[in-house]
């Protein structure tokens, strides 16, 4: 079979490249996945890049992307919840190191990391929310609590998770206010955005207070931390050496520090995305589509930044 894999760390022209790898076999609890679309996420560019090699080493190939969408194509001889030809989307574990990840024709995933794809939205689709719309989730829901009718500022609110965040707080039942470049105004308010700020112009100073802030971006954290309502709550999905600082530094300020987080979603979190996605809450955002032989291209793409929503790497199918 076809998989992207990171040869060496540094650009991605330089270092990515499509290898022929043999297809693997599910053993008990696993499933073998034809995978019809992934998504490029920020944690596919770092480990690419080098960032995180005290975790990845130096041993090469390291395998490409967190998520996927496509058909179950073979399951162990005790799974029992999926069978072969169903829809599914699902991750691999974000940080364990693999010489074949999701951006390859077949991926080998536990059966409790996948769930049925939701109807009427494609794989690519599918893909685009899966990374994205879990960490969303579970900022909102589970690290910040946040509740119908509390305030919440979204910084870098055109990108992935940030385009989904609008659109679960919106449901939500919140007031939404979104951080973004200017040009991206209109499409956040289709999203559900009360107001549209562009961060090139407006300091943090010159908004809020807010009950809820989420970052995306994990710069000026504390500038932002100021703009928080008595018993605000405010996470980050940023880390970098700037935002680990502002992150122990605010440690101080208790309930009003800032958190951070990670998605590692199970088949229980997907449910529940599918449902945000069902009832009409959630719908994909798309920037570009790309082959799998242009992979390369969509790293870019997501590296340069400008655009609203996700960059998707096609594999088979739509």
């Amino acid at each position: 079979m076809k998989a992207a894999q990171i040869t060496g760390y540094g650009d991605a022209p330089a270092v990515l490249r499509i290898n022929d790898v043999d297809r693997p076999a599910p053993g008990p609890g696993e499933v073998l996945v034809a995978v019809e679309a992934s998504s490029v996420n920020g944690l596919d560019t770092i480990v690419r890049a080098g960032g995180l090699r005290i975790v990845t080493g130096r041993r090469f190939p390291i395998g490409v992307g967190l998520d996927f969408a496509g058909v179950v194509a073979a399951a162990g001889a005790d799974v029992r919840d999926h069978r072969v030809g169903d829809r599914v989307w699902g991750t691999v574990p974000p940080l364990k190191r693999r010489a074949v990840g999701p951006a390859a024709e077949y991926v080998l995933v536990g059966a409790d990391r996948i769930g049925p794809v939701p109807a009427g939205i494609s794989s690519a689709e599918a893909a685009s929310l899966v990374v994205a719309g879990t960490t969303a989730l579970t900022a909102l829901r589970d690290t910040l609590r946040f509740t119908s009718g509390e305030r919440l500022l979204v910084r870098g609110a055109a990108g992935g998770v940030g385009t989904a965040a609008v659109q679960l707080a919106h449901a939500m039942g919140g007031h939404v206010t979104a951080l973004a470049r200017g040009r991206h105004a209109e499409a956040l308010r289709a999203l559900g955005a009360d107001e549209v700020f562009d961060y090139g112009v407006t300091a943090p100073d010159g908004i809020g207070p807010f009950d809820v802030i989420l970052d995306t971006v994990g710069s000026g954290l504390h500038g932002y931390r100021r703009r928080l309502t008595r018993n605000g709550r405010m996470a980050t999905i940023a880390l970098s050496a700037s935002s680990v600082a502002a992150i122990a530094v605010s440690t101080v300020h208790g309930a009003r520090r800032i958190r951070t987080l990670s998605s590692d979603p199970d088949a229980a979190v997907l449910r529940a995305l599918a449902g945000h996605v069902a009832s009409g809450g959630l719908r994909p955002v798309v920037d570009s589509v790309y082959p799998l032989a242009d992979i390369a291209a969509a790293h870019q793409a997501f590296e340069r930044g400008g655009v609203v929503g996700k960059q998707v790497v096609t594999v088979s199918g739509t």
